[in-house]
């Protein structure tokens, strides 16, 4: 159980940590690009980081609950 939401977390993070590298190259690259991607890929992130604030909480009291 505490492996599958180890997982989880893990994931999430490294799903927010691409997503927000991938906003900082739409922001340096610029132009149409980076008007069309920059504010996508924010909310995208937002979002994101939101499911592993999630994942995190419940990794915690699943820990706490079943021990591990």
């Amino acid at each position: 159980m505490t492996t599958v939401l180890d997982i989880i977390v893990y994931g999430a993070m490294a799903a927010v940590a691409v997503i927000l590298a991938a906003g900082i190259y739409a922001l340096f690259r610029g132009g149409d690009f980076g008007r069309s991607w920059s504010n996508r890929l924010m909310r995208a992130r937002v979002l994101v980081q939101f499911i592993a604030i999630l994942a995190v909480l419940g990794a915690v009291w699943a820990k706490q609950q079943f021990g591990g």
